[in-house]
C-alpha cells in the first residue's frame, strides 16, 4: 500500500470532509429524479431498512461485548445513517439509466468510508489509515542529545533554573527508532519499532537532562505515537518547553495477541525488553535524569495493566506509573487472550497480578508516584481502576485516583487521562512550580 495513504490524516484536516462531501454528493443526485409512487416505496423501504440494520448491528456488538468496551454514541448514529444511504443506492440501481447506477455504486463506496471515518473519529484513538492498520510510517529520528557520563542529576528542579534559549523550536520532534538507533530485545521478543519523542527543550544545542517516560498503547495496537504526543506538546508549550522524553514502546509484537507483559516461552522476553533492555538503551542514548523517581512507565488499556506491573516489580527503576483506562492486570478484559503465555498455569497467572507483586515488595514504593484514570461513563475500566488505586495506596504509592468527564475507553478517555497524570507528575519531575 502506497505510504501516502497510510498517512492520511483521519482525525482533521481536508480527507474527512471530502469523503463526506462526495458521499452527500452522491444521495443528493440519487434523489433528484422524477418521483414515481414504485420507487418512492421502494426507497423508503430501503431506507429504513438499512437505518434499522445499522441501529441493531451496533446494538449486537454492544449487547455481545465483540470488542469489550461500549460503543461511543456517535457510533450509533453514523453506522444508523450510514446503513440509511447505502439502502438508499442499492434502491437506485432499479429501474435508473447507466449513469444513475454509476452513482450508486460511487454512492455506496462513499458511504461506507463515510461511515469509516466517522466510527474512528468516534473513538478518537487513531489518526491516520496506518494507525488503523497498526502500520508504523514514520521515519526515523537520529540525532538526539547523548548523555553526560558521571554528571549526578542537578540538586534544583529543572523549573527554577531553566531559560529558554532562542533557538528552541515551538513543538517537539518525533520519529521511529529504526536502524542504527533500533531498540532491540535480548531474550527473543520481537517487538514491532518504537517511536520516541523529543521536547521542545531536548532540541536545543546543549539540552538539560530531561525526566523520562516509557508509554504503551492497547490491545488492539500498536506503538502509536499521536496521543502521547499531542499531550506532551500541550504540556510543553505551558512549560517553556520543558516535556519528559517519551518512548512509545511495544509490548505486544503483534496487532492482535498479548503476551501477558511477561517473559515466556510462547513469546520471548516481553518484561525483560522493558525493564533491562529499554532502560539501558536509554542510558546509554539519551540525556535523561538518572534518579528513578524521573522515570515514568505508563500506559493505555493492555498497555496500562503492564505499566501496573512493571512499575511494581522494579521500584529501583520505575519511580512513576501513568494509567490511562488501564487494565488492573493482564487479561482483564479477555482472561482467554493470555493462556498462551502463561501455558494454563493459574499459580503463574495470580502472581503476575499488580496485588501479588505489591506485597512482595514493602516499603519499596516510598516517595513513588501513581495515576489511575479512567472515563467516567466506562462502567468496566472506572471501577477497576479505583481497585487498582487503592491497592496502589496500601502499598506505599502517593496515589491519585481520576474520573475524566464524559469520557468511556476512548481517545477522550486516553487523552484526559494522560493530562491528568502528567498535571500530577509534573511538579514531582522538577518541569513545573
Amino acid at each position: 500500500m502506497p505510504r501516502w495513504l497510510l498517512e492520511l490524516d483521519l482525525a482533521d484536516g481536508p480527507v474527512p470532509w471530502i469523503i463526506w462531501g462526495l458521499a452527500a454528493a452522491g444521495l443528493v443526485a440519487l434523489l433528484i429524479r422524477p418521483l414515481r409512487r414504485r420507487w418512492i416505496v421502494r426507497a423508503s423501504i430501503a431506507v429504513v431498512a438499512g437505518a434499522l440494520i445499522g441501529w441493531f448491528l451496533v446494538v449486537f456488538v454492544d449487547a455481545a461485548d465483540v470488542f469489550g468496551v461500549p460503543m461511543p454514541g456517535a457510533v450509533h448514529w453514523w453506522t444508523t445513517a450510514g446503513f440509511a444511504a447505502i439502502g438508499l443506492a442499492i434502491a437506485s440501481l432499479w429501474d435508473s439509466h447507466w449513469w444513475r447506477k454509476v452513482v450508486a455504486i460511487v454512492t455506496v463506496i462513499g458511504s461506507v468510508l463515510s461511515m469509516g471515518i466517522g466510527v474512528n473519529q468516534a473513538f478518537a484513538l487513531d489518526r491516520t489509515l496506518g494507525d488503523i492498520l497498526g502500520i508504523n510510517t514514520l521515519g526515523p529520528l537520529t540525532h538526539f542529545a547523548p548523555p553526560l557520563p558521571g554528571k549526578a542529576d542537578p540538586a534544583q528542579p529543572l523549573a527554577d533554573t531553566w531559560t529558554p534559549p532562542a533557538d528552541m523550536p515551538a513543538h517537539g520532534r518525533y520519529g521511529a527508532l529504526i536502524g542504527a538507533n533500533a531498540l532491540k530485545s535480548s531474550a527473543g521478543f520481537r517487538p514491532r519499532a518504537a517511536t520516541i519523542y523529543l521536547p521542545p527543550a531536548a532540541l536545543v544545542k546543549d539540552p538539560p537532562p530531561l525526566p523520562v517516560v516509557v508509554f504503551m498503547m492497547g490491545l488492539p495496537g500498536y506503538p502509536n505515537p499521536h496521543p502521547m504526543v499531542d499531550v506532551m506538546n500541550e504540556f510543553a508549550a505551558k512549560h517553556d518547553g520543558l516535556a519528559p522524553i517519551v518512548i512509545i514502546a511495544d509490548q505486544l509484537g503483534a496487532q492482535d495477541q498479548n503476551p501477558g507483559c511477561i517473559d515466556s516461552a510462547a513469546y520471548g522476553g516481553v518484561e525483560t525488553y522493558f525493564n533491562t533492555d529499554i532502560p539501558k538503551w536509554i542510558r546509554g542514548h539519551l540525556r535523561v535524569l538518572q534518579d528513578p523517581k524521573y522515570w515514568t512507565i505508563s500506559g493505555y488499556s493492555n498497555g496500562g495493566a503492564c505499566a501496573f506491573i512493571y512499575g511494581a516489580r522494579h521500584p529501583d527503576i520505575w519511580g512513576n506509573i501513568a494509567t490511562a483506562s488501564g487494565e488492573p492486570w493482564s487479561g482483564f478484559g479477555d482472561p482467554k487472550s493470555v493462556e498462551k503465555a502463561f501455558r494454563g498455569d493459574k499459580a503463574l497467572f495470580e502472581a503476575s497480578k499488580p496485588q501479588a507483586i505489591l506485597a512482595e515488595h514493602p516499603g519499596a514504593y516510598d516517595g513513588h508516584y501513581a495515576i489511575f484514570a479512567a472515563g467516567a461513563l466506562d462502567k468496566k475500566y472506572g471501577p477497576a481502576n479505583k481497585v487498582s488505586a487503592g491497592l496502589a495506596e496500601a502499598a506505599g504509592f502517593t496515589t491519585t485516583y481520576y474520573l475524566v468527564p464524559n469520557a468511556t475507553h476512548t481517545g477522550p478517555g486516553l487523552r484526559g487521562g494522560l493530562e491528568k497524570a502528567f498535571d500530577v507528575l509534573y511538579p514531582h519531575l522538577g518541569l513545573a512550580r
